[in-house]
C-alpha cells in the first residue's frame, strides 16, 4: 500500500482479477446513513400506528352517546310539527354527531309540503338546531269534499275540510294531488295573485288560466275580468282599480284589461247592452 490517505488500493488475487478496498471513512459514512434511514422509518411507522390507534378509540367514542345529537330545537315552523321536521331530518333517533350531514338534512327538509328553506346548525358535542321558513297559501283547490291549499309555486301544502278565509279559489286547473305536489297548470294565475297589490286582494275571489295562456278574475261583486297574459302586471292592477272605483258595476259585467290603459267595460246580457263600453282614452 502507497502513501496514506490512498482511498482504495487493488490487490492482485491469484491471477483472476482484483479486490477493491473501501477507505474506512466512506464504510463508516455508509453505515451512519443506514443507521438514519431506518431510525426514520422506524419513527414513520410509530407515528402511524399511533394514529391508527387514536382513530380506531376515538371512532367508538365520537358513535357513543356522549357524541349523539341529544339536544335538539326547531324554530320557524307553524304548521309542520316539530316531531314531523326532526323525523324527517333523521334525528328523531338521536344519531352520532359525526353521522349528521346538514347538506342532506336540508335537502330532507325541503321535501316537506310546507317548509320553502332551511338551515342547520350543529353544537358540539351534542347539540343541532334546525331553522326552516314556511310557504305561504295564496289559493285553494276544490278537491272532492276537502280543500287543497297551495303557494304561489302552485305547491300544495295541504289538504283541509274548509277553505281558509282570504285565500283566492283557481278554477280550470285540474285536479290536485297530495300535498308536495304541484299544481303546474295554475301558474299563469298565480303569478296573477303573488303580484296583487294590497288593495285588490280582498276584491278577487276567483282566478282561472285560459287556453291562450291568459287569466280571468272573478271580483267579489260578481263582477268577471279578462285579465289576459301575465304581463303588465302594474298597469294592468291600476286599470282594474280606477274602474272599479270610478264607476258601478253590475254584477255579470265583464271587466277587459287584455289592453293596458285602454280598459272596456261589457254590461250583463240581462242589462240589454251588448256593446263594451270602453272606459279609457288611448294616447295619441
Amino acid at each position: 500500500m502507497r502513501g496514506a490517505g490512498v482511498l482504495a488500493e487493488a490487490r492482485q488475487r491469484k491471477g483472476d482479477g482484483f479486490d477493491v478496498a473501501i477507505d474506512p471513512r466512506f464504510d463508516a459514512r455508509r453505515q451512519q446513513v443506514r443507521r438514519r434511514s431506518t431510525t426514520r422509518r422506524r419513527v414513520l411507522l410509530g407515528l402511524l400506528a399511533l394514529v391508527s390507534l387514536l382513530a380506531a378509540s376515538a371512532w367508538p367514542l365520537l358513535h357513543s352517546r356522549y357524541f349523539s345529537a341529544r339536544v335538539l330545537s326547531v324554530t320557524g315552523n307553524t304548521h309542520t310539527p316539530s316531531a314531523t321536521i326532526l323525523s324527517a331530518a333523521g334525528l328523531a333517533d338521536h344519531p352520532p354527531m359525526i353521522d349528521v350531514h346538514p347538506s342532506a338534512v336540508v335537502a330532507a327538509l325541503r321535501n316537506l309540503p310546507w317548509v320553502a328553506s332551511a338551515s342547520v346548525a350543529l353544537h358540539w358535542p351534542d347539540g343541532v338546531a334546525l331553522s326552516v321558513t314556511e310557504r305561504v297559501p295564496v289559493a285553494f283547490v276544490l278537491e272532492g269534499s276537502r280543500v287543497a291549499e297551495v303557494d304561489a309555486t302552485g305547491r300544495v301544502l295541504a289538504l283541509v275540510a274548509s277553505a281558509p278565509s282570504g285565500l283566492v279559489q283557481l278554477v280550470s286547473v285540474g285536479t290536485p294531488g297530495a300535498p308536495g305536489t304541484t299544481v303546474a297548470p295554475a301558474a299563469p294565475a298565480l303569478e296573477v295573485l303573488d303580484a296583487l297589490p294590497v288593495a285588490l286582494q280582498g276584491l278577487v275571489t276567483a282566478a282561472a288560466p285560459t287556453s291562450s295562456g291568459g287569466v280571468d278574475l272573478a271580483l267579489s261583486d260578481g263582477v268577471g275580468v279578462r285579465f289576459g297574459p301575465p304581463r303588465q302586471l302594474q298597469a294592468k292592477f291600476e286599470d282594474i282599480a280606477s274602474v272599479v272605483a270610478g264607476a258601478s258595476l253590475a254584477a255579470g259585467s265583464l271587466l277587459d284589461v287584455t289592453v293596458p290603459t285602454y280598459p272596456a267595460v261589457t254590461p250583463p246580457p240581462s242589462s240589454g247592452g251588448s256593446a263594451p263600453a270602453t272606459t279609457g282614452t288611448t294616447s295619441g
